[in-house]
C-alpha cells in the first residue's frame, strides 16, 4: 500500500499500527518531498536527515514487536524555537547556535507519542512579525502564490503542511503566530489555554503570551497533535486541567450562542477589515446560523487591552535579546523593541500583568452571553514577500496592525482560538476566521470548527502544482 500526500496525521499513525506502511519508507518519502521544495518554498531552517532515519528504524522495530503509540513512527515538524536534542536553536536569528542538551518538554511528549521529527521550520527573528523572511534564511513562500508570504511567525511549519510534506507541524502563538499562518494557507491552526502544551524550559514565554500550538489541514490531525504534545514539566507555573481535545471532534456541540465580532480590538493606528476577506467570513456566519446556531453580532469589550500587551511583548523581546549570542547580527527592528521591553520592564510590566485578572473578569462576563466568539483571523490576505521586510520599526508596526488586528488580544488573556479556513479571495489567496473561546473551551471549539469542516470540506483542496516525489511503499 501507499501513502499519497493526502493522508493525515490519523490516518498515517493507522497505516504503521497495521503495518501497510513502514516509518522508514514514510519519513524517507518526507525528506524527499522537503529536498525537493526547499530550494523554493524553504519551510525548513534544519532538516534532520541522519537523526530522523534512525528514529524511524527504532519505530519500525516497536511496530514490529507490538508497540503502539499515538504517534508511533509518524514524521511531523516542529519550530525553530522549539528545543530539539542536539539540533540549534536559532529562533531566526543570524550566526551559528551550539546544539542544545535536552528536548524541549513538548518535543518530550511528541517523541513519547512516538513521533519522528524529520526537522524545524523557518520562522522569524523572534517571532515578532507576520511573515516569514529574514538574511538568516532567506524568505518561505506561500504554496497557494509563492509570490506570497505564508505568514508568520510559523510560517515555515505552516507551509510545511500546507505543501503536503508533513501531515502536521508544531507552531508558537505570541500574537497570532498560529492561526494568522493557518488562515494564509487554508489550515486548521489551534492556539491552546496557556499552559496546555508546555514552553518549557520556559515556564512563560514572552511574558506568558506566547504559546505552543498545532497546524494540521483538518481538525481532528490538529487535535490530535494537541492532545499528543498536552502535558505540563513539573516547573511549569500554568498547569491548566487536561483534556481529551481529539475526543470532541465530531460530538453534536448542540445550538449554540454566537458572537459575530467584525470590530478590530483598540489599536493606536487604522485597521479596516478588507472587503474580500469580511465577505469570506460573513458566509462562515451564515454556515453557523444554517447549522442552527444563534449568531449574533457582538464584540467583545476589550477596552484598552493593547496598553497590557506591549510591555509584555517588549519586555519577552529584551529577554531574548540579552541572551542572544550574536546580538550585533540582530534586525535593527528587533534592537529597537527591546529598548523599549528594558524601558517597560518595571512598573509598566508589572502593571499589564496585574490588569491580566481585570480582562479576565470583564471579557470572560461577555461568556455568559455567547457561548464563543466567531471574528476574522486577519484584516487582510497575504501580503507579498519582501512588502515587509526593509520597513522601518514604525512601518512594520503599522503594517503589522493593519493587517493582523484580531488574533492578539487572545494571547493576552492565554485562552483557545481556533483558525478555520474561510476560503479564497478573488485573486485566490486563502483567508481564515478564528473561534474565540473562554479558559479551558479547546473541546468546544473544535466541535464546532470540525462541524464547519463536515460541511466545507476543506482539506480536499490543494494547492497547485503538488509537490511530485516517489511513493512510500510498505
Amino acid at each position: 500500500m501507499t501513502l499519497d500526500r493526502a493522508a493525515g496525521l490519523a490516518e498515517t499513525a493507522r497505516a504503521l499500527a497495521a503495518g501497510e506502511v513502514t516509518s522508514r519508507a514514510l519519513v524517507e518519502r518526507t525528506l524527499a518531498r522537503v529536498e525537493a521544495t526547499q530550494g523554493d518554498l524553504n519551510a525548513f531552517r534544519i532538516v534532520r536527515t541522519r537523526a530522523a532515519l534512525a528514529e524511524a528504524e527504532a519505530a519500525d522495530r516497536e511496530l514490529a514487536a507490538g508497540i503502539r503509540r499515538p504517534l508511533l513512527g509518524v514524521p511531523v515538524a516542529v519550530k525553530d524555537d522549539m528545543d530539539v536534542a542536539g539540533e540549534p536553536t536559532a529562533f531566526g536569528c543570524c550566526g551559528e547556535f551550539p546544539p542544545v542538551a535536552e528536548d524541549g518538554e513538548a518535543v518530550r511528549r511528541l517523541r513519547a507519542a512516538g513521533a519522528v521529527i524529520v526537522g524545524k521550520t523557518n520562522t522569524c527573528e523572534f517571532g515578532q512579525w507576520p511573515f516569514t523572511e529574514g538574511p538568516a534564511f532567506g524568505a518561505t513562500r506561500n504554496p497557494w502564490s509563492p509570490e506570497h508570504t505564508p505568514g508568520g511567525s510559523s510560517g515555515g511549519s505552516a507551509a510545511a503542511v500546507a505543501a503536503g510534506l508533513v501531515p502536521a507541524a508544531l507552531g508558537s502563538d505570541g500574537a497570532g503566530s498560529v492561526r494568522i499562518p493557518a488562515a494564509w494557507t487554508h489550515l486548521v491552526g489551534i492556539k491552546p489555554q496557556r499552559g496546555r502544551i508546555s514552553t518549557w524550559p520556559r515556564g512563560e514565554s514572552f511574558q506568558g503570551i506566547t504559546v505552543n500550538g498545532t497546524l494540521a489541514r483538518s481538525v481532528a490531525d490538529a487535535a490530535l497533535l494537541l492532545d499528543a504534545a498536552s502535558g505540563n514539566h513539573a516547573r511549569d507555573p500554568h498547569r491548566p486541567p487536561a483534556l481529551d481535545v481529539s475526543g470532541a471532534v465530531g460530538r453534536d456541540p448542540g445550538r449554540l450562542r454566537i458572537a459575530f465580532s467584525l470590530k478590530p480590538p483598540f489599536t493606536a493606528v487604522p485597521a479596516r477589515l478588507l472587503p474580500e476577506v469580511r465577505a469570506r467570513v460573513v458566509a462562515l456566519a451564515e454556515h453557523l446560523a444554517a447549522a442552527g446556531h444563534r449568531v449574533e453580532e457582538a464584540d467583545p469589550p476589550y477596552g484598552r487591552i493593547g496598553l497590557t500587551f506591549v510591555p509584555r511583548a517588549t519586555a519577552g523581546i529584551a529577554e531574548r535579546v540579552g541572551e542572544a549570542p550574536f546580538p550585533a547580527l540582530l534586525d535593527r527592528r528587533t534592537r529597537d523593541a527591546a529598548r523599549l521591553g528594558r524601558l517597560l520592564g518595571g512598573a509598566p510590566l508589572r502593571a499589564a500583568r496585574r490588569a491580566e485578572a481585570v480582562l479576565h473578569r470583564r471579557i470572560g462576563a461577555f461568556f455568559d452571553s455567547y457561548d464563543l466568539v466567531l471574528a476574522p483571523t486577519t484584516a487582510a490576505p497575504p501580503p507579498r514577500i519582501g512588502a515587509l521586510v526593509e520597513l522601518s520599526g514604525f512601518a512594520t508596526d503599522r503594517a503589522m496592525i493593519a493587517a493582523c488586528p484580531y488574533a492578539w488580544p487572545w494571547n493576552v488573556l492565554g485562552w483557545p482560538g481556533v483558525n478555520v479556513p474561510a476560503g479564497f479571495t478573488p485573486d485566490g489567496l486563502p483567508v481564515g476566521a478564528q473561534l474565540l473561546g473562554p479558559a479551558n473551551s479547546e473541546p468546544l471549539l473544535v466541535q464546532v470548527a470540525a462541524q464547519l469542516e463536515a460541511e466545507l470540506r476543506w482539506s480536499e483542496k490543494w494547492p497547485s502544482p503538488p509537490v511530485t516525489v516517489p511513493s512510500a511503499a510498505a
